[in-house]
């Protein structure tokens, strides 16, 4: 009976090799091969030099500072759209909120590429947002929106925003209505009931709702080629040319790999700060 259930466990164990073999042959080895391809040149001798330019090259460090910043701005603005949206749904009525998730899922279905070429045509001179604009009276003249930060802001809100407020929703709703209720009847007002009970609360749901976002807005390269083209440059986009048109394995090897070294940061961190706000809300409980 003792070996039985020594080896139980061992079986089961066994279950997990199909998808852990899945795993590595179709995620592990290809990132160690491009790995291998940023370490040796095209005649396979061992060389970083392809760090070496990277790092050493000012428009490089331009590119990077352009990935980071619109990553991090598409970030903030889907969690100060997304994180009322999530609140609103868990608060709302049982049909009120299939109708809400329903909108919010539907978009998933239409692929990228469709969505970025709709906000080309939207956001053009003539488009229905800047003629909206012109007839509500809030410019006198039509807004470039194509071919800079903004366009490309807008769009990638817009495609990345489920990502957000999903997560944040799945915590919202779980979170007990009375513990507003009794912070209340303490005296405490409405912001303080924010800061102090809510966003604590909330906060795993905000930390993956910004993981996934980031992690997609820094390696997006398809809506960026829609609508700002050459004109602006992220990571991705030179990393695609290094290899389409420069036809520069280590190059375009080496930037893979910087930003696969970005978006595992971001992965990391976030799991680093959830397991420290789970241990601090699990300490806040014992204490209470």
């Amino acid at each position: 009976m003792t070996n039985r259930l020594r080896l139980k466990p061992l079986g089961i164990g066994w279950l997990a090799l199909p998808g852990a073999g899945y795993l590595v042959l179709v995620f592990a080895l290809p990132l160690l091969a491009l790995l291998a391809s940023s370490l040796f040149d095209a005649e396979g001798a061992f060389s970083l030099a392809g760090y070496g330019n990277f790092l050493g090259d000012s428009y490089n460090a331009k590119v990077v500072w352009n990935t980071l910043k619109i990553a991090t701005s598409v970030t903030l603005i889907c969690l100060l759209i997304g994180y009322p949206a999530a609140f609103a749904m868990a608060r709302a009525p049982v049909a009120v909120q299939g109708l809400m998730f329903l909108a919010l899922i539907l978009p998933l279905s239409v692929g990228v590429v469709v969505k970025s070429f709709a906000w080309t045509i939207l956001l053009r001179s003539n488009g229905p947002v800047n003629a909206l604009l012109l007839q509500l009276g809030l410019i006198d003249e039509p807004l470039k929106l194509l071919f800079n930060e903004r366009g490309l802001i807008i769009a990638a809100v817009h495609v990345f925003l489920p990502f957000m407020v999903l997560p944040i929703f799945t915590v919202a709703r779980q979170i007990d209505s009375r513990f507003m209720d009794a912070a209340a009847t303490l005296g405490g007002g409405p912001l303080y009931r924010f800061r102090h009970v809510v966003w604590p609360l909330s906060l795993p749901g905000v930390v993956t709702g910004c993981a996934f976002v980031f992690s997609m807005a820094v390696s997006m390269y398809v809506i960026p080629a829609l609508i700002v083209g050459d004109r602006y440059q992220t990571l991705p986009a030179l990393l695609a040319r290094a290899y389409l048109f420069m036809r520069d394995r280590q190059a375009g090897s080496t930037m893979a790999v910087m930003l696969l070294i970005i978006a595992v940061s971001i992965v990391l961190l976030s799991s680093w700060l959830g397991r420290r706000i789970e241990a601090r809300q699990q300490r806040a409980q014992e204490a209470a």
